[in-house]
């Protein structure tokens, strides 16, 4: 009995002990550094979360170890490739997440483009002890701005030389951008939003951050329908909203409004 009672309180005070682990996945054209160039990093930072690396392609860069029990990573994945190539990446950054914080929560927040590839990612599976997802700005059910886009460079011979002289590296990107535009356009039948959006999602905390923009239809990019997580097929009703009437970029507000989330969580 006394054996059976010393088990308890050791795992008793494990389970106390234990600690979230954040992954901040950037949006489209963003990088790893996207969260530290919009003041997101330095809010986190001051309140007590740890920063623990960069994981990319090619592995972990760690940083210093500090004390802090709750820590954050952000990854660097290529963000004009497919969104399920790139989801298909961050799935494997999490299993290294999960070799240095074994059965320690995972808290997803994705930026954009990000947040619906840390999405799919939780749909595809393979991703252990997931606690929540929290979105910023994300177009779950997708945008006219990538029809728009994919609109702008698709042109014969000479209008696309035309346009490339005048335009110059814009054109370039874009062009270079189609796989995950196409990924981006809004759902209908046959494309990946249809099919992802109605997948069986797992029994994790959702929250979506919605930028309403001034009159409250949604930022310069996504529609706010697009990005209220409650609006897809398989989540009805499952996601907490914030709303913020701000612009699409990330910005220091977000690094307060993830505090504050991180808190509740």
């Amino acid at each position: 009995m006394k054996r059976l009672i010393l088990s308890l309180l050791i795992s008793l005070t494990s389970f106390s002990l234990q600690a979230d682990v954040a992954v901040l996945v950037h949006g489209y054209l963003g990088s790893a550094y996207s969260w530290q160039h919009s003041g997101v990093n330095a809010a986190l930072t001051s309140h007590g979360w740890q920063p623990a690396g960069i994981i990319t392609p090619r592995g972990l860069l760690p940083a210093p170890v500090g004390s802090a029990e709750n820590k954050f990573y952000t990854v660097e994945l290529p963000s004009m490739g497919p969104v399920g190539l790139q989801a298909d990446m961050l799935r494997n950054m999490l299993g290294l997440v999960t070799q240095q914080h074994p059965e320690e929560p995972i808290i997803l927040v994705g930026h954009s483009a990000g947040g619906v590839i840390a999405r799919m990612a939780l749909v595809q599976g393979g991703v252990d002890t997931p606690k929540a997802l929290i979105t910023i700005a994300s177009p779950h059910l997708g945008t006219v701005r990538a029809v728009e886009a994919l609109d702008e460079t698709d042109d014969p011979f000479p209008i696309s030389v035309i346009k490339e002289f005048f335009t110059g590296e814009i054109y370039d990107v874009v062009r270079d951008s189609w796989a995950v535009l196409l990924d981006l356009v809004p759902e209908r039948p046959g494309n990946l939003l249809f099919w992802l959006n109605r997948q069986p999602h797992p029994s994790i905390r959702y929250v979506s951050i919605v930028r309403t923009g001034p009159v409250g239809l949604g930022d310069e990019l996504v529609p706010a329908f697009s990005q209220d997580m409650n609006n897809i097929q398989a989540l009805n009703g499952r996601s907490e909203t914030r709303l913020f009437s701000v612009s699409h970029a990330l910005q220091p507000l977000d690094g307060r409004v993830l505090v504050e989330l991180l808190a509740e969580l």
